[in-house]
């Protein structure tokens, strides 16, 4: 599996028992529509390697406890400790209306209710307090910021997101 093909999921970050438990931090919202999972791959040095949950369970409502059939013993587990985790991005829930992933709305055409055509989407800018719409209008980049209250309509059809965003935001990036 290469990890283009898969959405991060969380990371190992301790042990929970001395028998090869784990505790996970997940990236997610809802940590409990993942406690059914089978299996997972884990990264060991630059390789998604898969790993099979022999059991899971929420631990304080914000960490999976996992026990992995193949993690039998503490220094199996000890090995473990800081590795992420990935799953397919087909296993990803659906989202609809004006949900979306990050991943989905690359490629995306950005319209505003007044401009008209802002350009392709090609990215999100996550690393900022507020995450930002990055799009490309004829080789010049224009930042947006992602606020639920500019995001009008996501059309996974048309692949278009029409915003309304303040007078000017977008012409002071032309």
């Amino acid at each position: 599996m290469q990890k283009e093909n898969c959405f991060y999921l969380g990371k190992i970050v301790r042990k929970y028992s001395f028998k090869g438990e784990l505790l996970i931090k997940l990236d997610t919202d809802e940590p409990e529509l993942f406690t059914e999972m089978e299996s997972v791959f884990v990264e060991q040095r630059k390789n998604l390697i898969p790993f099979f949950i022999e059991e899971s369970s929420l631990h304080k409502s914000e960490l999976l406890r996992v026990r992995f059939e193949e993690v039998k013993a503490e220094a199996e587990a000890d090995a473990l400790i800081g590795a992420h985790l990935y799953l397919p991005l087909e296993f990803l829930p659906k989202l609809t209306g004006n949900k979306f992933y990050y991943h989905e709305i690359v490629g995306f055409t950005a319209e505003d209710a007044t401009f008209g055509k802002i350009g392709e989407i090609t990215g999100v800018n996550d690393t900022t307090s507020q995450a930002l719409f990055e799009i490309d209008r004829n080789g010049k980049e224009i930042l947006i910021p992602m606020i639920d209250h500019f995001i009008k309509k996501v059309d996974r059809e048309k692949k278009t997101i029409l915003l309304d965003v303040p007078e000017g935001l977008i012409e002071m990036y032309l």
